[in-house]
């Protein structure tokens, strides 16, 4: 027992930091007519969460500035838009792998300065709502960090059949374009060839009719 205790303690950090590549808390300045877009590389099925919100603390006194938002979806379908905010949130679970980009910019800001907007972008393992699944399922302590631990584990062996599955598909993509290149260049190798014995049977009927051959 003891040294399951021993190796759980070694292991849980490991967990916690794996969570923690889950979650993304950024924060940014958007210019009075700039954009800034943020994107995740997703699989399907994954559960995202995110709150934004502009920081007041670094605005200056009296400033209301309010922001546009919108988030969109690998194939450019709008799954969040909102605007003339200075706060909101979205959640959804992906149905497409790929890229989702949510992006944010200024509706108004009457003292022409940027605003910081602080982002908590949650996907997967961090995501859940754990404190509702550790009542429902009457999970607590040891039990409880074991379950995250095996949606981690589960998170992570998705992830890496999703990476594999990509890998191969580029790896297909440059096969497909380097033969495309290696037959472009024999084309034009070929059509040079044949420009030049074009050129040089010109220039040889031209001086046989001019009598210089």
């Amino acid at each position: 027992m003891a040294g399951f205790l021993r190796s759980m303690i070694q292991v849980l950090p490991i967990f916690f930091f794996l969570v923690l590549q889950h979650s993304q808390a950024i924060r940014f300045d958007i210019a009075p007519a700039g954009t800034k877009c943020v994107s995740e590389d997703l699989q399907t099925n994954t559960l995202v969460l995110a709150n934004y919100h502009i920081v007041k603390a670094d605005l200056p006194h009296g400033s209301n500035p309010k922001i546009n938002a919108r988030l969109t979806s690998p194939y450019g379908t709008t799954l969040h838009f909102a605007e003339n905010k200075d706060e909101g949130q979205f959640g959804f679970t992906t149905t497409e792998a790929g890229n989702y980009m949510a992006c944010f910019w200024m509706h108004s800001h009457a003292d022409n300065v940027p605003a910081s907007i602080e982002l908590d972008w949650k996907f997967g393992v961090a995501a859940k709502d754990w404190a509702s699944i550790a009542k429902k399922e009457k999970l607590e302590g040891l039990e409880l960090e074991l379950r995250r631990l095996e949606d981690v584990v589960d998170s992570i062996r998705e992830e890496m059949y999703y990476l594999r599955d990509k890998e191969a598909e580029m790896r297909g993509v440059n096969e497909t374009t380097n033969a495309r290149v290696a037959w472009f260049s024999i084309m034009s190798l070929f059509l040079c060839l044949m420009v030049a014995a074009w050129q040089l049977w010109h220039l040889k009927s031209y001086f046989e009719r001019k009598k210089i051959l």
